[in-house]
């Protein structure tokens, strides 16, 4: 990640993949182990998995975490990552598109159910 803009305190990755269609079931079974160590960090905020109803091979990432310097020296080398990264090339149909913003208000009225279809 380059050209990052400076940012204190919280910051939003919003990440957007389009999936070749028969990679959603690796792509997800390499993405899952990702989020779930990613929780135990101490700088992490939330994150959320989404699928584009319309186009089930197109998944969203939003991401937040406590600090933006954190996330590119320390959370983007975590070997939990390596195995989800390396496979990308392979799995996605574009490049994925990155989104960086600072969070102004977080609102959540219950947890979202996880739901694994593929």
């Amino acid at each position: 990640m380059t050209d990052l803009p400076e940012i204190a305190g919280d910051v939003t990755f919003i990440v957007t993949l389009e999936v070749r269609e028969e990679a959603v079931g690796r792509f997800l079974d390499l993405l899952h182990p990702v989020l779930d160590a990613m929780r135990h960090e101490p700088g992490f905020v939330n994150a959320v998995l989404h699928r584009d109803p319309a186009e089930a091979n197109r998944f969203m990432i939003y991401e937040t975490w406590g600090d933006l310097d954190d996330v590119v020296r320390v959370q983007m080398h975590r070997d939990y990552r390596q195995a989800y990264w390396s496979a990308l090339p392979d799995l996605l149909r574009t490049e994925r598109v990155i989104q960086v913003w600072q969070p102004v208000r977080s609102d959540f009225g219950k947890p979202i159910e996880t739901i694994v279809a593929q």
